[in-house]
């Protein structure tokens, strides 16, 4: 009998080897005449030495431009010092000049012209009294405290004292003149008080001779005279500014300096200010005083 041979080793296709699997690679072949390698060298030892001096280059412009920008605001800054110099400068001339007319402005505002005051103190003379003199006196000097004693604050410095001397018809007359000059506007009300009043003795009226008068006069009895109050009241000048007595100093004839202060006013330098302030009433009567 025949057998019946089948190969099938010969019909299968050809597997290719898996790469993934580990399968034999294909290495790529050179050949030496091949220049690209080289051409490749050449091209990058030549491109990166020219982008570093490119990359150089523009670094060194750009630094280039940022010192000449520093040297303008190198420039800039020494002109800004000097405006600030200047400036300040300005500032201190401006702040001396201030100084000066506050300076100036203090002057005329602590003026209390000597015409104003008298004029508000006759204005307020009653008329049975008489004043012989109105003089300025030295302020008394501040007494020290004892030893060993707690010093206390001290009261206001008292700027001018004014002493008035005069004659009244009665001690009552001498209080209510007291008592009307502590109102006044230009005096301190703490301050005025009667320092001695003293009645005098009566007189006869000494009536002049003259020749042949006395022979018709006979027996002639010349009349007593009253008796009068020498007095004295010392006061002190308010230390109220002037600006703020400005219609008080207008009524009684400064007008030269009312003028003055309302200038200084309309430039700034002396502040507006509210209504005169009031005379402070005394809250003590002196020995005698009649109480309003």
């Amino acid at each position: 009998m025949y057998s019946l041979d089948v190969n099938f080793l010969n019909d299968r296709p050809e597997i290719k080897p898996d790469k993934r699997r580990g399968g034999v690679r294909n290495k790529p072949s050179i050949s030496p005449d091949d220049r690209r390698p080289l051409y490749l060298g050449f091209a990058a030892l030549v491109f990166f030495p020219a982008l570093s001096a490119a990359l150089l280059g523009i670094l060194t412009l750009r630094n280039g431009d940022l010192e000449k920008q520093q040297a303008d605001l190198d420039v800039q800054l020494g002109n800004l010092e000097t405006e600030k110099k200047n400036l300040t400068k300005f500032q201190e001339e401006a702040k001396q000049a201030t100084a000066e007319a506050e300076a100036l402005a203090s002057v005329f505002n602590q003026i209390k012209p000597w015409s104003a005051m008298t004029q508000d103190i006759r204005d307020r003379l009653p008329a049975t009294i008489q004043l012989a003199s109105i003089t300025q006196v030295a302020p008394a000097a501040a007494a020290a405290p004892p030893a060993g004693t707690t010093p206390t604050t001290p009261a206001p410095p008292v700027s001018s004292r004014i002493q008035i001397q005069g004659t009244a018809s009665s001690m009552n007359d001498v209080n209510d003149f007291m008592l009307t000059l502590q109102q006044s506007n230009f005096l301190r009300a703490d301050q005025t008080k009667v320092v001695s009043a003293e009645l005098g003795e009566e007189k006869t009226l000494q009536i002049p001779k003259f020749p042949g008068v006395e022979r018709e006069m006979g027996q002639f009895k010349a009349p007593r005279l009253p008796r009068r109050v020498t007095f004295t009241i010392t006061t002190a000048i308010n230390d109220v500014p002037a600006s703020e007595l400005i219609r008080e100093l207008d009524r009684k004839g400064a007008v030269g300096l009312v003028t003055r202060i309302e200038a200084l006013k309309q430039r700034g330098v002396i502040s507006e200010t509210a209504t005169p302030k009031s005379p402070t009433p005394a809250t003590t009567q002196p020995d005698g005083a009649k109480k309003p």
